[in-house]
């Protein structure tokens, strides 16, 4: 059997904190994820974006950056508003989120930027 491996993190050493399945894997680049955000368009979820301190991921509500980008197909624009959101919230985390209307969940959420840890 393989060695499984422990990724250690706490909630008082905020640089070990985990968000949504992908900060488990290597930080993705720009390239990456915009293949992420090409996927949630090809399946027809609604990209939303939303942001926080860091010290409040956990526990608080996220902000939401404007209403969510209902219909929206073109990767630019969602990526536009991503990088329109981390630069007026440049110490916040930064995640991009996409609705599934048929199901009524999300879909996708990942945080694309990430706030400076404390």
């Amino acid at each position: 059997m393989s060695e499984m491996q422990d990724y250690k993190s706490s909630l008082t050493d905020t640089s070990s904190r985990k968000f949504e399945t992908f900060s488990y894997l290597p930080e993705l680049d720009k390239d990456k994820i915009r293949a992420q955000v090409q996927y949630i368009v090809d399946q027809g979820w609604n990209p939303a974006i939303e942001h926080t301190e860091p010290e409040n991921a956990f526990d608080h509500y996220w902000y939401m950056w404007k209403l969510p980008m209902f219909g929206e197909t073109d990767v630019d624009r969602i990526l536009g508003e991503a990088e329109a959101c981390h630069k007026a919230h440049p110490n916040n985390h930064v995640r991009l989120i996409g609705y599934d209307n048929y199901a009524q969940s999300q879909g996708a959420s990942m945080v694309i930027f990430r706030g400076p840890m404390k």
